[in-house]
């Protein structure tokens, strides 16, 4: 029997979810970063063995959003419960169920797939605080499962797969056996650059950028791909910060981002970066829609 299917892995915005896609996936299919919503755009990162295939969709972290971009990104998380066979419900052991998780189990109110309760996190707490916290989200919703997890470590995401399989219904390969992601060369390239942002910036500057790749070009005979990118933010104060002193915050981003990029592509990388300031982007429904983020 071989089974497939697509599983949603959703939660409020920074509870390990790209963490734990990245884990089960073997490889990085999303980039990660300490601060809050990092993911914007639905990743998809395909698993594959001999028993079967699971799609799994990491989504942006749902919350209460006020302006446009943070619109697209909750309805690109939420419109996934309709898309998916399983949903994965991550939360944070070490935080308090709150006002975003509680969003949340509302919404999963009208779900009509199974749902497993990953708790992430759980090398930060302790067993005493553990136990009684499971036993609250335990009456919160008729979880499938609850499964307590410690992604970045990996600890316990054996168990999370056991549970998903089972519950995954026979079905045929959706994608070939040598594919991780479907996202395209431009996307991870772009996805690449932002992380490096927002590792390498600081207060509003990583929620405020946007990358276009404007040119991603192959040369076999050379073994290089050149890559051209924008890297777009609201203020003219931003682009000072991103460029930084006689450049070097911009060559920073660059290098970084070149060595990643060399480590996914396998190949040389001459990357060129651009700063370009796009006023108030975050509120433009066209300029979101031009960057690739829909509502």
């Amino acid at each position: 029997m071989f089974k497939s299917g697509f599983v949603g892995i959703i939660g409020k915005p920074n509870v390990g979810k790209s963490t734990l896609l990245n884990c089960i996936i073997g490889e990085k299919v999303a980039i990660t970063s300490h601060k809050r919503q990092t993911t914007r755009n639905r990743i998809m990162g395909i698993y594959n063995s001999d028993e079967g295939q699971i799609v799994f969709i990491d989504t942006p972290g749902i919350h209460r959003a006020t302006s446009p971009l943070n619109r697209c990104m909750v309805s690109a998380a939420v419109s996934t419960f309709g898309d998916v066979d399983i949903i994965l419900f991550l939360v944070d052991a070490n935080d308090s169920f709150g006002a975003e998780d509680t969003l949340i189990v509302e919404s999963l109110a009208t779900a009509t797939v199974p749902v497993i309760l990953v708790i992430n996190k759980i090398d930060l707490i302790e067993k005493e605080r553990l136990l009684p916290f499971i036993d609250d989200l335990r009456r919160r919703h008729a979880f499938e499962d609850i499964v307590p997890v410690s992604a970045l470590g990996g600890r316990n995401v054996d168990i999370v797969m056991t549970a998903i399989w089972k519950l995954l219904p026979e079905g045929p390969r959706y994608f070939p056996d040598d594919m991780y992601t479907d996202s395209s060369e431009r996307f991870i390239t772009a996805e690449i650059i932002r992380e490096k942002v927002m590792l390498l910036t600081h207060q509003e500057i990583p929620y405020s950028t946007a990358v276009v790749v404007e040119s991603f070009k192959e040369d076999e005979r050379t073994n290089l791909i050149r890559i051209g990118a924008v890297i777009n933010v609201e203020k003219n104060s931003q682009k000072g910060i991103i460029i930084g002193k006689r450049g070097s915050m911009l060559k920073e981003i660059g290098k970084q981002s070149r060595l990643e990029m060399e480590r996914f592509f396998g190949t040389r990388i001459y990357l060129e970066l651009f700063v370009k300031v796009s006023k108030d982007w975050t509120r433009n429904e066209r300029k979101l829609k031009e960057f690739g983020y829909t509502s």
